[in-house]
């Protein structure tokens, strides 16, 4: 059976957020499974320490119902995203979404797909608001 985490859901760092990208990828995985995906680049047993921690933080959840243990992700990546993307505008740009959309724009190149995604994204939010 799932367990649930100790605490509140918490951001993960830089190298928790490498963990959670493989499993919403993947969906629930075992520790080898992670640790294979990530390249063995990172020993085994550190990984396992990682996914425990991040149990205990909330991030992720584990069934432990059969021999081996199957981590799953506790959020979506959709809320992980909004969460830290907020923290970095009010950081990075003062709370400026458009000023992180402008410099955003400056620094990549955007392909005509995603410019016509973004116009419909600029539309949408345009009648929203009306």
């Amino acid at each position: 059976m799932p367990q649930k985490p100790a605490h509140p859901i918490s951001d993960p760092t830089e190298s928790e957020l490498a963990i959670l990208q493989i499993l919403w990828r993947k969906g629930p995985s075992s520790v080898r499974t992670v640790w294979m995906e990530l390249g063995q680049k990172t020993g085994y047993t550190t990984i396992l320490k990682f996914l425990q921690i991040m149990l205990e933080k909330g991030l992720v959840r584990r069934n432990d119902t059969k021999l081996t243990h199957i981590y799953e992700t506790a959020v979506a990546a959709t809320e992980t995203q909004e969460r830290l993307l907020n923290r970095f505008i009010d950081k990075a740009f003062s709370g400026s979404a458009s000023e992180l959309v402008l410099r955003a724009l400056s620094v990549k190149p955007v392909s005509a797909e995603e410019r016509s995604a973004i116009r419909a994204l600029l539309t949408e939010t345009e009648r929203n608001r009306q």
